[in-house]
């Protein structure tokens, strides 16, 4: 089967050395441009770029690909059975949907109708679900509303971060796909419409994502925390400059009931209060122009006071 494959982060490797190593023909991979990255912000190729290169397969990288009559006549010739697109970050136009016989084939990384959009595992893990999966659906004009194909369950561990399961998802994701196109192939598989009414968002993320809002539950800020690795992370502050927590575990109910933002010093314990009578233990921080240091150091380094307010 004649393959086109449109991606760019390291979510979509796997889908694409899987489909190389199961006999498909990728006859041609997309992805976007080389950025800008990093302290020197020099550009640099994508992850897909640099392994589909290593594998020997013809890459481009268009600026745009809405109005490109290149990049169409291109795909035109090609001829693919279908396009595989996982993580790409363009809008597919019309005229690319209707090009492929089998359709634009996507792998998105939530059991949707739940948790479309740019940042799935991360608001996944943010909002406290314990299984979450996978879903390859043909994509129509909408934001991750087309119909779906196949779906596979994997559960979140409660010491998850869109980190570690971003690659246990895209490794099911990759055979997932494989099974997709098989499936379709044989003419045995059959596509179902979304449930629209129990769809959710998990829109890109913002840099405020990341600040810390004492008056949510001690849970749901290490809940947040957790899905928003590497970045945005979480913040506050502390002494009128920036203080990340990179780790903590949540205290319900907290003793005493600390008013939400306040720390208390406990030997070597800091706490910090948040809503519904919770607290939150920073057990790792990063002030401004530091690096991580477990809480028993900064405790030591920083002094700070039961009473003090973060936040402020």
């Amino acid at each position: 089967m004649d393959l086109v494959f449109c991606g760019t982060p390291q979510f979509a490797v796997p889908t694409l050395e899987k489909l190389a190593e199961s006999g498909f023909a990728v006859r041609l991979v997309i992805t976007q441009p080389d950025r800008p990255r990093g302290r020197g912000q020099k550009p640099a190729a994508s992850p897909l770029k640099l392994r589909a290169q290593a594998l020997g397969l013809s890459v481009i990288e268009p600026e745009q690909v809405k109005i490109n009559d290149a990049l169409r006549a291109q795909l035109e010739s090609l001829q693919p059975a279908a396009i595989v697109i996982v993580g790409y970050g363009r809008i597919i136009p019309p005229w690319m949907l209707a090009l492929a016989p089998l359709g634009n084939l996507n792998l998105h990384a939530s059991l949707l109708p739940k948790y479309r959009g740019a940042a799935p595992i991360q608001w996944t893990i943010a909002n406290g679900e314990t299984v979450t999966g996978v879903t390859t659906m043909r994509i129509n004009e909408g934001l991750d509303t087309g119909d779906i194909l196949l779906q596979k369950e994997a559960a979140i561990a409660p010491d998850d971060t869109a980190v570690t399961l971003a690659p246990r998802l895209a490794a099911i994701g990759a055979d997932l796909m494989v099974e997709t196109l098989r499936g379709l192939e044989a003419g045995r598989l059959q596509s179902r419409p979304q449930d629209h009414s129990c769809a959710t968002l998990a829109p890109l993320l913002k840099k405020t994502d990341g600040r810390i809002a004492f008056a949510r539950s001690a849970q749901e800020i290490a809940n947040r925390l957790r899905g928003f690795q590497p970045w945005p992370g979480a913040f506050t502050t502390f002494r009128a400059k920036q203080l990340s927590v990179t780790a903590a575990a949540a205290i319900a109910p907290a003793v005493p009931v600390l008013e939400p933002g306040i720390l208390t010093v406990e030997g070597e314990r800091l706490l910090a209060g948040c809503g519904n009578s919770t607290a939150l233990e920073l057990l790792e921080l990063q002030p401004e122009g530091r690096k991580r240091m477990p809480a028993r150091d900064f405790l030591h380094g920083y002094r700070p006071r039961s009473g003090e307010r973060l936040g402020e």
